[in-house]
């Protein structure tokens, strides 16, 4: 059994955005002695008694020069508490503390998911032992570092049927955060096309996020100005982690527009939660290719309405009997490929090594 340190953004089970993480923190405090957890911002959080968690202070408002003392105060500390750091998605922690952790002779494991590539993550790689990142389009800087490990679905609580969509009517969803590189303003574009046509007329659409900066305020604003020019229905709602399996059953289709090119971990809970998805993210090329979503041109919206339309009409959804049957592919293939458990698994053997 191995002590493990944890560095992460948040700890908050509630939270929209991070609180997925907490599954993840719950399981791998299964498999180890100990493990020390550091974060910006804790929140609400329900960890077994091999569980510390040290937070930076955004919570209490402090300043950014109180989280830099703090973070050292913490590695320093718990220095003898752990043989290895799990640093999540920020190369900023990578950097402050891995000249340490390199002297202190600790492993250091780096998950990160994103397309962006600049001079911190090249830091951070090589200060890194190993980097996890779920495909090969969510970490872009070469290095013989990466290993491709698939995104960390708890598929058993999204897999069990407990809940179907509404009968006579087709309901869409969007999940994620509410900023402009989603490019959810061609969503609504696209519903204002299809209520146009006599076959698609009892269509609605749910977006489950919150924004974050004051971009995506602004951004939200004009979502909502869109829909009141287009005269469409929306609701914009926020969801505990724990509410997303339930939220998906709810909905036929998932439509995700994002434009990070990186694999976005809601299309697979979605197929996990055995709905279908169409998707504009290059990220999703080859499970188009195999039947497993439904595949777009980024930024078309005309295509977007097509698309839908072609999913509702196909008889997948099996409307005529009027009961839904999941995307029992889409399930067995996250089940292969972004198991939570087999990532966690992966990650405490590069520890044992």
């Amino acid at each position: 059994m191995k002590k493990i340190l944890v560095i992460t953004q948040k700890v908050n089970k509630n939270d929209s955005n991070l609180g997925f993480f907490h599954e993840w923190l719950l399981r791998l405090a299964g498999k180890v002695e100990s493990l020390s957890v550091i974060c910006l911002e804790k929140g609400e959080y329900n960890l077994p008694s091999n569980v510390k968690v040290l937070s930076l202070g955004k919570e209490k408002y402090v300043s950014r020069l109180k989280y830099l003392i703090n973070f050292y105060i913490y590695i320093w500390r718990e220095h003898r508490n752990y043989d290895g750091v799990f640093v999540h998605m920020n190369p900023e922690y990578c950097i402050l503390g891995g000249f340490f952790w390199r002297i202190w002779k600790k492993k250091i494991l780096f998950w990160y998911t994103h397309k962006a590539v600049n001079w911190r993550l090249w830091l951070a790689e090589k200060f890194a032992y190993k980097i996890f990142t779920a495909s090969k389009e969510s970490f872009r800087l070469p290095s013989k570092k990466v290993e491709v490990v698939g995104h960390g679905i708890p598929v058993e609580q999204f897999a069990k049927q407990l809940y179907s969509p509404p009968v006579g009517q087709i309901c869409l969803l969007s999940v994620g955060r509410i900023t402009p590189s989603k490019d959810l303003l061609q969503i609504i574009e696209a519903l204002a096309m299809m209520k146009n046509d006599a076959n698609l007329t009892s269509v609605s659409v749910d977006i489950v996020g919150a924004p974050v900066t004051k971009i995506d305020v602004a951004y939200e604003k004009k979502i909502f100005s869109l829909s009141l020019a287009l005269k469409q229905s929306l609701n914009i709602s926020v969801a505990a982690p724990d509410d997303m399996p339930g939220i998906y059953q709810h909905h036929h289709i998932l439509i995700h527009t994002s434009r990070t090119g990186s694999m976005d971990k809601v299309v697979l809970e979605a197929l996990a939660s055995g709905r279908w998805v169409v998707t504009s993210s290059e990220a999703y090329v080859d499970l188009a290719k195999d039947g497993l979503v439904y595949a777009f041109p980024i930024g078309n919206y005309l295509e977007l309405a097509k698309t839908i339309e072609k999913v509702c009409c196909s008889g997948i959804l099996h409307f005529q009997f009027g009961q839904f049957s999941p995307n029992q592919k889409g399930i067995d293939y996250v089940c292969k490929n972004h198991n939570l458990d087999t990532l966690i698994n992966k990650l405490i053997h590069f520890f044992s090594l």
